[in-house]
């Protein structure tokens, strides 16, 4: 049977109601979730528990915690990556002394995107062939995109968190979600089931595909949502605004979930409140990051502000040019173990009653562009460009002509003409393309953060 096949819809629309809506939601928590676990040689839940468990203790203890585990990864950092030996080496750094006092961080560097690309293999603890891991590409917002290599139990901390976090805000593991995510112009239509479909299943989660945010690309979107009636719904922000526009324009409001998770970009006040008042739910913020996945999270509400998860890193700012620079040592990757990593994104840490606070958050955004006369958002065209084309560390799309110009920064080893052929494949005559390096790209926005399009 095809995906798009009449009876699944019609059997989406019955399980998104009472009762089969919480028979289903039992199921999944309770056995297809455990089961799946097993199949993917998984350990989520463990890690869960013991979240779990930190975050029920007093302050000062949590505290007392973090500052041992940033100790812990300075020795095995100190002793198994290559990069790390030699930098302590030449510096006499002792990590023990920052269990006593974590400002002995201060005696090392700041660690950049360059200076991973640059070491390369001499950023791991142990030769990939010998581990199972997963490798996540950064954005490139915030410097040259880079691959960051996680083994398996930081990637089961990294869901562990993001389970933990919902579950703070009311999204128990029954109720269900969905995630946005990008349709491919050249992906076919798969069969059902498939592995993608179980692993949904015991996610309690479905995934709505998109390629457009013009009326009709809106339009089925809200649609789906409609049918579907998650609890909670994901994705990045400006697609969502762009929703609650038109729900207004057309619709005068209306309400299909009870939350909103903000993720992949910065959440602006101004979009916050459109969609709280048109889509009638509740709006939660997250930080997060290629590098070490969820950091912080909106766990006692806006006026708790973005809570750090103190038990998975230990949080810095730095004092740069235009502002704060955001720095984070990660507790968890022992494969490519990451300190005092600069994310280029601005925020201030604070202690505040439950523990660290990002406040003054600059990051990422996406905006909207005209391809062909159809209205796409960004992150949709860095998948196509990431997961289609390939090859590139970043790009921007230059509106001040009368042919947009999409200039690219493509890898040393990338192949130039087939780069372009790709993006002409997915794009015809759209674009007027140029291959620059990162220099010639062009700051604008706030403070001069990088955005992907240009238009004054």
């Amino acid at each position: 049977m095809r995906a798009d096949h009449p009876l699944l819809e019609v059997a989406e629309h019955a399980f998104a109601r009472q009762p089969l809506r919480i028979v289903k939601g039992l199921v999944s928590a309770y056995m297809a979730y455990p089961l799946a676990e097993h199949l993917e040689k998984r350990s989520v839940r463990p890690r869960l528990a013991l979240i779990r468990q930190h975050y029920r203790l007093p302050l000062e203890q949590r505290m007392a915690v973090a500052k041992g585990r940033l100790a812990d990864i300075l020795h095995h950092a100190g002793q198994k990556v290559p990069y790390y030996r030699d930098l302590f080496a030449s510096l006499n750094f002792d990590p023990e002394k920052v269990r006593r006092d974590p400002a002995y961080l201060n005696d090392l560097p700041y660690l950049t995107k360059d200076i991973i690309r640059e070491q390369g293999e001499r950023m791991l603890s142990q030769p990939l062939t010998q581990v199972r891991y997963h490798a996540c590409k950064t954005g490139g917002s915030t410097g040259v995109s880079t691959v960051i290599y996680y083994e398996q139990p930081a990637a089961d901390y990294s869901a562990a968190v993001t389970l933990y976090a919902r579950e703070r805000i009311g999204k128990k593991k029954f109720k269900t979600e969905l995630h946005c995510a990008c349709r491919f112009p050249d992906a076919a239509v798969a069969q059902w089931p498939s592995r993608e479909d179980f692993k949904c299943f015991a996610m309690n989660r479905s995934n709505v595909f998109f390629d457009r945010v013009d009326e009709a690309g809106l339009e089925e979107i809200w649609r789906t949502i409609k049918r579907r009636q998650p609890y909670l719904l994901h994705e990045h922000p400006s697609t969502i605004y762009a929703l609650a526009c038109h729900v207004e324009r057309k619709y005068g409001g209306g309400k299909a979930f009870e939350v909103f998770e903000s993720s992949g970009e910065l959440l602006q006040p101004y979009m916050r409140e459109k969609i709280e008042q048109v889509l009638r739910c509740r709006v939660v913020d997250r930080y997060g990051l290629a590098e070490f996945g969820v950091m912080a999270y909106e766990l006692n509400g806006p006026q708790g502000g973005l809570q750090v998860f103190e038990s998975e890193g230990w949080p810095e700012h730095r004092m740069i040019d235009d502002g704060h620079e955001l720095v984070f040592t990660g507790f968890r990757n022992q494969l490519m173990p990451l300190i005092r990593y600069a994310t280029g994104d601005r925020a201030r840490v604070t202690k505040g009653a439950n523990g660290f606070v990002l406040s003054d958050v600059i990051g990422r955004i996406h905006d909207v562009v005209p391809i062909n006369g159809v209205a796409h958002l960004t992150h949709h065209i860095m998948d196509i460009l990431d997961h289609r084309v390939g090859g590139i560390q970043e790009f921007q799309i230059d509106l001040r002509s009368l042919r947009p110009i999409l200039r690219i920064v493509q890898e040393p080893s990338a192949d130039v003409a087939e780069i372009h052929r790709r993006i002409e494949h997915h794009w015809p005559n759209a674009f007027t393309i140029e291959f620059v390096t990162l220099a010639d790209l062009v700051k604008v926005g706030v403070r001069s953060k990088f955005r992907h399009v240009v238009t004054a």
